[in-house]
């Protein structure tokens, strides 16, 4: 393809550096990893999981390193984002991973859980999109990734907290995308659907037995999978899309 002439096959992302927020475990150490393999230097974020991130660092290598911020503090944010760029030289790619998966009966959802979830998810996108912005401009371009989810498009009980945010991180994907093409960034959100990661982990609840059933395809989403399509978006074919909510779910949702 004419956008990777002169790359070497499998390091399209060659020089670009990504910050990915939560990127401990599960989707986002995948995504850590991916893009790492594709040729660009990672910053890992978490906000507690200090020994999953020091450990998705030793998987990558000496082009990954990891910084412990609560991305819904804008100061602490600044900090992760001045690291970043002081580790590796510049910042191109933002990937907006970290969130909370709680389950709980509408009636019982307490306003600070609310207030919480809502922050994680989309304050937190806000704010490091916000940071990250000078320096994607100052790269010539750059890429934003949200991550948002299946229940956020088709709706699910014991999450209206979880599926307010992640409809949101949709509506602000469009929005920033608009925002930001004149200076060449793309903006587009990844919408996993039904993927085998470790339940029981803080903020990674028992998948309820109605949601234990898989997808047409016949099994659950592996986290390398949704990884897959981040790098894609991140690499130089794919600068005419954005704006655009992609699903990877096994055809367990067709807009």
């Amino acid at each position: 393809m004419a956008g990777n002439a002169g790359m070497t096959p499998g390091r399209e992302l060659a020089g670009k550096v990504a910050l990915v927020t939560g990127g401990a475990r599960n989707i986002g150490r995948a995504i850590a990893r991916s893009l790492a393999v594709g040729g660009a230097s990672v910053m890992v974020n978490a906000k507690t999981s200090k020994a999953m991130a020091e450990e998705t660092v030793k998987m990558i290598g000496a082009s990954a390193a990891f910084h412990i911020a609560d991305v819904t503090d804008p100061g602490q944010v600044s900090s992760l984002v001045e690291a970043t760029v002081k580790r590796f030289g510049r910042l191109d790619i933002l990937v907006n991973n970290a969130a909370v998966r709680m389950e709980t009966p509408f009636e019982q959802i307490r306003l600070e859980d609310w207030r919480n979830v809502l922050a994680t998810i989309l304050d937190a996108a806000f704010i490091c999109s916000q940071a990250c912005l000078p320096h994607l401009v100052t790269a010539g371009g750059g890429t934003i990734i949200n991550i948002g989810g299946l229940t956020g498009h088709r709706g699910a009980t014991g999450r209206a907290h979880v599926i307010a945010a992640k409809s949101g991180l949709a509506g602000f994907t469009k929005a920033l995308a608009l925002d930001l093409a004149p200076q060449h960034i793309t903006v587009n959100c990844v919408a996993p659907g039904t993927i085998d990661s470790q339940r029981g982990l803080p903020g990674v609840p028992e998948r309820p037995a109605h949601r234990a059933a898989p997808p047409p395809i016949g099994r659950r989403g592996e986290p390398e999978e949704i990884a897959a399509m981040v790098r894609m978006l991140c690499g130089p074919d794919a600068r005419y899309i954005t704006g655009q909510t992609i699903h990877v779910n096994g055809g367990g949702y067709l807009p």
